[in-house]
């Protein structure tokens, strides 16, 4: 995507010094672009941990080249071991996303077919420039199957704009490029549909306001930001055409977990005869899993998210405010779970299916096995 006429990803390696790895950090905006430089597995981690970086597909390839900064790191006699280690290390910074997992696991496992450290340097190097590279292909691949979903509300609508109710960012910024979420709105808009976007808050750490309208200005996609909490009243008077989010993880029977808030837009959607849908890449799907709600590991983060808030001042600095009194405890749930009853259809970059067991496995036959083993 674009910021200021420029093209970027959200992650990449430093032209000319490639044992750096480069960010868009997320933590400055939509008030401060700022490039961050990740020099090692510990700066990655807390990348990670502290949301410099954050979303699902983005989450995974910062792992892939964490992996990459530890095995340039590691020390011959112990790399195996190292490398082990550097995954669990990962795995820990965030629990709910499975694409995180999932980079870490196939990264060690591109590891093996080397014969020596340099070799397997060489191939961590490789897989995750892969990794990253898919990941935009996916999301690119993701928009054209959605784009098909909003022509043909618009043509229903005779041209109307179409409109769209969005939680949370699983734009490009939650990725490598394109994002999940909002690549049928671009490839959409792309295509002279005429549309526009309600862009929830999304509490506590507000990414809908501070990344969603960011990359949609940056865009020119026509957008409104609201409260969290006007998206059932917009639905009640006809105003959201359809709901599309992300996801962090999706069981094998459709189970959704994404940013906390997403459920309540499911119920209201589903109570207004208003169409859910969710887009992910494949490296979403969790399919050891089947029940979301009992299964899926949902983060807790720290208290002070909910009872601070940053922002820009009126003198244009960046400042952070107590917004309830200072002894009160708070509770931060980061993801909640949506159960597949109440997702019209998922989106991913190998086309669009039920939210159910059968729909997932018609777009991923080889699957079978896998969720035969996890009964």
């Amino acid at each position: 995507m674009r910021v200021n006429g420029q093209a970027y990803r959200t992650i990449w390696l430093k032209p000319g010094a490639e044992h750096v790895v480069q960010i868009i950090n997320q933590v400055r905006l939509p008030h401060e672009f700022e490039v961050m430089d990740l020099t090692d597995l510990a700066h990655v981690c807390r990348a990670i941990r502290d949301m410099h970086v954050r979303g699902a597909g983005l989450i995974g390839a910062a792992a892939a080249f964490g992996m990459y900064l530890a095995a340039l790191q590691a020390n011959d006699p112990d790399f195996d071991r190292s490398l082990a280690q550097a995954a669990i290390e990962l795995n820990a910074c965030r629990p709910t996303a499975s694409n995180l997992a999932w980079a870490t696991g196939r990264m060690l496992r591109a590891l093996t077919a080397g014969n020596s450290p340099h070799e397997k340097r060489a191939l961590a190097k490789l897989e995750a420039l892969a990794i990253a590279d898919e990941d935009a292909e996916h999301c690119q691949r993701i928009g054209q199957h959605g784009q098909k979903i909003i022509a043909e509300i618009a043509r229903r609508k005779r041209g109307e704009v179409v409109n769209i109710l969005t939680h949370c960012n699983a734009g490009w910024l939650a990725f490598v490029d394109h994002g999940s979420a909002t690549a049928p709105i671009y490839a959409a808009h792309d295509a002279g549909i005429r549309l526009h976007v309600w862009v929830d808050e999304t509490r506590p750490r507000n990414q809908g306001a501070a990344l969603t309208a960011w990359e949609l200005g940056q865009h020119g996609v026509p957008h409104s930001l609201i409260a969290d909490n006007a998206g059932g009243h917009l639905m009640q008077h006809g105003l959201v055409d359809m709901v599309i989010t992300g996801s962090d993880r999706v069981t094998r029977k459709g189970d959704v977990a994404n940013k906390i808030g997403t459920y309540l837009k499911a119920l209201a959607a589903r109570d207004n005869h208003i169409p859910m849908y969710v887009a992910l890449p494949s490296s979403t799907f969790d399919f050891s899993l089947a029940d979301g709600l009992s299964s899926i590991p949902i983060e807790e983060r720290a208290p002070d998210e909910v009872r601070w808030l940053s922002g820009q001042t009126a003198q244009g600095t960046i400042e952070s405010v107590l917004i309830c009194p200072p002894a009160t405890p708070a509770r931060n749930w980061g993801f909640d779970v949506t159960p597949a009853r109440l997702v019209t259809q998922l989106i991913c970059e190998r086309g669009i299916c039920e939210a159910s067991e059968t729909g997932i496995l018609s777009l991923f036959p080889e699957q079978r096995g896998a969720v035969s083993d996890h009964g």
